[in-house]
């Protein structure tokens, strides 16, 4: 009796708004936590607050001066910003970027891993896909600037591109050549040549060209002077086109000297009441021939073909071109990321959903536009949100790889910000307001990611 009172006495006797005991010992052991806690954080927080903090209040304050710092001008930047024809151009582009870019990504990285679960080297086929992620944006910006390059000889792809150009089109034997004045060829404003007068079945025509450097004549060209030599007998017309140029010096212009070479490969055209009725090409001594042409006079043409500059590719880092040809470069870096995020949820999804449908008699692309596709949803939007904060960032490609005449074509906000601020515009005030308006603009897509972040993992 006397133990089961004993507690109830001691509490009885307890002076009244006493802690109980040990109370004390458990306030002073949070407090100790919380001291500790903060002494690991406050580092992070101050490094916080000098790079991120302190930088954003000082840029919302540079916006309000003028470019000398002195003068307060209030939001006049702000108002400059959507006056000034360069910024708008960088608020187009970026608005590309952001439409193009992740969307185009989203859509790859979706595609990829979904086509990389049935590939039997999955592992090693991901690994080669994420590996531009390990390249700096330097690097890349570099390696791209040399391959957009115009001359075929340094650009891989205008190699390429004149490559496939050349094997289905051909190109002009003799881009350079050209008639020599008086000597009875008159040049067309489509580029070709004709005979100032006519030639009549049964007769002959010679064709001097200028203009061919002597190593530019096909190795298998002969010399012409056998074929001029060469009488025509009947309904044919004869002829000889040479190189009108004897080695060494020496030679009558307007004749075929013997040491002059014929150019092979070269087409000529009969052409009677503007129209063309015979076409014939060159042999490796010059000559060519029409047979059986109706009697009456003759025009020999050399089509503009002929003399067609070669093809030198496209101009990938022109005007037209430059801001689909970074975005390119962005999408060889980070197609391996969205690859790789969209393949740890696709790896999540149930599968025993997805066989079922299969059993059903759904098709492969049925399944994946009413199933996977809506059961990826929320990592897709994640990935694509990403992806537009970090496109609106995008600096290093832009400045490396678009070359300095086409700068302002390709410009984004975050490169217009840099060049008015410290390339040569020397306005950091107008630079800080692009800078807050840049900040303003990626805000919110952050915010839709942390609260995406957060219900996941509630």
């Amino acid at each position: 009796m006397t133990a089961t009172t004993a507690p109830s006495q001691a509490t009885a006797t307890r002076p009244a708004g006493s802690a109980p005991p040990g109370t004390n010992a458990q306030q002073r052991a949070k407090r100790r936590r919380r001291v500790v806690a903060v002494a690991f954080v406050l580092p992070a927080l101050l490094l916080l607050g000098a790079l991120v903090v302190y930088p954003v209040l000082f840029s919302v304050g540079r916006s309000l001066f003028d470019a000398s710092g002195n003068r307060f001008v209030g939001g006049e930047n702000y108002t400059e910003v959507f006056r000034d024809p360069a910024t708008l151009k960088a608020i187009r582009n970026s608005t590309i970027w952001i439409v193009v870019a992740p969307t185009v990504l989203t859509g790859l990285g979706l595609i990829l891993a979904v086509l990389v679960e049935k590939v039997r080297w999955a592992t090693a086929f991901k690994l080669l896909l994420f590996l531009p992620m390990a390249v700096s944006f330097l690097a890349a910006g570099i390696t791209f600037r040399l391959a957009y390059e115009e001359d075929p000889d340094k650009g891989v792809l205008n190699a390429a591109a004149v490559g496939v150009h050349d094997a289905f089109k051909g190109s002009s034997s003799y881009p350079s050549a050209r008639a020599r004045d008086g000597q009875g060829l008159t040049k067309a404003s489509d580029g070709s040549y004709a005979t100032s007068g006519t030639v009549s079945p049964g007769g002959t025509a010679i064709l001097g060209l200028v203009g061919v450097a002597p190593k530019d004549v096909p190795s298998q060209a002969e010399p012409a002077f056998p074929a001029s030599a060469r009488q025509a007998a009947g309904t044919e017309l004869r002829g000889v086109v040479y190189l009108d140029f004897a080695p060494g010096g020496g030679g009558e212009q307007g004749k075929v000297d013997k040491t002059e070479s014929g150019l092979p490969d070269m087409a000529v055209e009969a052409v009677r009441d503007g129209k063309t009725v015979a076409q014939a090409t060159t042999a490796a001594d010059g000559s060519f021939s029409f047979r059986d042409l109706d009697p009456g006079a003759y025009t020999l043409r050399l089509p503009p073909k002929n003399f067609a500059p070669p093809y030198e590719g496209v101009s990938w880092l022109g005007p037209a071109l430059v801001t689909p040809a970074i975005i390119g470069a962005y999408l060889w870096i980070w197609t391996g990321f969205a690859m790789v995020l969209i393949g740890a949820g696709l790896a999540s999804l149930p599968r025993d959903t997805l066989e079922a449908a299969r059993m059903d008699g759904a098709t492969e692309w049925q399944v994946f536009r009413k199933i996977t596709v809506p059961l990826l949803a929320p990592i897709l939007t994640v990935v694509f949100v990403t992806l537009v904060i970090n496109v609106m960032k995008v600096f290093d490609l832009v400045y490396i790889i678009a070359p300095g005449p086409v700068q302002e074509d390709a410009t984004v906000l975050a490169t217009q910000m840099w060049l008015v601020s410290f390339g040569g515009g020397n306005n950091q005030g107008l630079g800080s307001a692009l800078g807050v308006l840049l900040l303003l603009l990626v805000i919110p897509a952050m915010v839709f990611n942390v609260r995406r972040f957060r219900r996941s993992q509630s």
